[in-house]
């Protein structure tokens, strides 16, 4: 069968063409402007020689231009590859390099986010890539970057229509670069099922629909923005509001202006909104409208969730998943009860499994490598036959997580492999020592990793960030960690910070504090 993800787009085009799509800055966009945009965006592309099978890099913040951007390089038959808007032009040049993209559709930027210039940086040194167009904030605009075409200019140029090329459902529709366990990142190439089955679990899950206003907070160069977000919604038909950077204050303003349904985040996030001070009749207004929350990229912590859920009177649905699954794998339902901690049950038309170093299934309960089978399942890293065939074996892609199946089928992310402590020989998931320690009333964040230990191998060694107000005793907590964690699982070492450091997407960068 041919057709194309975009498809989502035209059809709500079609379907109610002056239904709002976006909200941006107080600013609405309509489905059917939206997808005109999109669809010069793709006339303006093929004009320069873009089309099916090719690569097209895009750098944006979540600004209209993403979604306009998105759908446009898609129409072509092209497939995207969003680059992080954090990164060097060193990181950009790579991704470009590495996956042969033959054009880059960036943000201008702004001084504190210089998107920008590295982005043109990095298209300089890539011979291979042979357009650029800088996407100006204001559309009309001279050329913020001196010498390069705008895509406004670009846009300008194209006829109104464009036949979208049609895909078979194998064929690539995006690649995500994933950090990875190991060494530089990989592509992970996603095709144009593997994201609309997941859009569409995605929208059934949270039950969108028509008259729902969805928050995406997230960036949208991530794959829970992305799909389970905008595309999401794109085949829901819901209106989008867009923000592009997270501010609790900005975020409480927003989810009672706009009058947001359903939010999605990070456990930062979610951590952040339940400790910023806000007056009660702000949380009335919000908690009034707001019918759903969605979680994943890490475990939310237990404390954070009930807090949240109380305050806002709303439901948090955890879910699990990675780039290279399109994302989802598993998630909390609604019509079943939901476990605080768990990250769900399998969705709809995908497997898990728990296994061992030799692929054995576990016994439930125990710990083990998760593997997923099913339609999430990338189609594999972009040109690395051998990373593939490692991740990929016998159908069934192996995650690098440490889960474990309750009696019920729920499962619990432990941990990564790469972040677990083996402290004298044994296992400890940082996990399990972070939620203890989160029990305490002083401490508000906490982040477990293993420094070097030449009698044990490693050391357990805990950051944490005080609860607003508190003072930390590292002493006190120790002992207090004592009495409540085995005697090779409690931190021996521990230290006070006001904030850890957090990548683009929300996740406390052990790495850094491995350093």
């Amino acid at each position: 069968a041919m057709y194309n993800l975009s498809t989502a787009l035209e059809t709500a085009a079609r379907e109610a063409p002056d239904g709002t799509a976006l909200v941006f800055a107080g600013r609405r966009t309509s489905w059917g402007a939206l997808d005109a945009a999109a669809a010069r965006v793709a006339g303006g592309l093929a004009a320069a020689g873009v089309g099916p099978g090719d690569i097209v890099a895009l750098s944006c913040p979540n600004l209209p231009w993403f979604p306009i951007a998105y759908f446009g390089i898609l129409k072509t038959g092209a497939a995207v590859l969003p680059v992080n808007v954090l990164l060097t032009p060193d990181e950009i040049a790579y991704l470009l390099e590495d996956s042969g993209a033959v054009a880059f559709l960036c943000f201008e930027g702004t001084d504190e986010l210089p998107c920008g210039k590295a982005g043109h940086a990095a298209f300089s040194r890539v011979p291979g890539c042979r357009e650029f167009r800088v996407i100006g904030a204001d559309a009309a605009a001279p050329s913020p970057i001196p010498g390069c075409v705008t895509l406004g200019a670009t846009m300008a140029g194209a006829p109104p229509g464009f036949e979208t090329a049609q895909r078979g459902g194998d064929d690539v529709a995006a690649v995500l670069y994933t950090s990875g366990t190991t060494g530089r990142p990989k592509g992970a190439e996603l095709t144009h099922t593997n994201l609309l089955l997941n859009a569409m679990i995605a929208r059934d899950l949270v039950g969108t629909g028509h008259d729902d206003v969805c928050m995406i907070v997230l960036p949208l160069f991530h794959a829970f923005g992305q799909v389970v977000q905008m595309i999401a919604c794109t085949v829901a038909r819901s209106t989008m509001v867009l923000l592009p950077r997270f501010d609790p204050a900005a975020v409480m303003k927003s989810l009672r202006d706009d009058r947001v349904t359903v939010f999605a985040g990070v456990p930062t996030m979610y951590w952040a909104l339940l400790n910023h001070p806000v007056d009660d009749a702000d949380v009335e207004a919000v908690a009034g409208r707001l019918r759903l929350c969605a979680a994943g990229g890490a475990s939310l912590p237990a404390e954070v969730l009930r807090g949240f859920e109380k305050k806002f009177r709303v439901p948090i649905l955890e879910g699990y998943g990675l780039s290279e699954t399109s994302p989802a794998v598993t998630f909390n339902h609604l019509d079943k009860p939901r476990k605080p901690g768990s990250v769900g049950t399998p969705v709809w038309g995908v497997e898990v499994r728990i296994v061992d170093d030799n692929g054995a299934d576990v016994a439930t309960g125990e710990p083990g490598e998760a593997i997923v089978r099913g339609h999430c399942v990338m189609k594999g890293y972009l040109n690395k036959p051998g990373a593939t065939a490692e991740a990929i074996r016998d159908g069934w892609f192996h995650t690098g997580d440490i889960g474990r199946f309750d009696e019920d089928g729920y499962l619990y992310i432990v941990d990564r492999v790469k972040d677990m402590i083996i402290r004298g020989g044994f296992n400890v998931y940082p996990r399990e020592v972070e939620e203890a320690l989160m029990a305490h009333e002083a401490v508000s964040l906490a982040a477990a990793v293993g420094v070097p230990d030449e009698r044990l191998g490693e050391e357990i060694k805990v950051f944490v960030v005080p609860a607003p107000g508190r003072e930390i005793d590292a002493d006190a907590l120790i002992e207090w960690s004592k009495e409540r964690l085995a005697s090779y699982k409690y931190p021996r070492l521990v230290e006070v910070r006001e904030s850890l450091p957090m990548n683009a997407t929300g996740k406390i960068l052990k790495t850094a504090l491995r350093e």
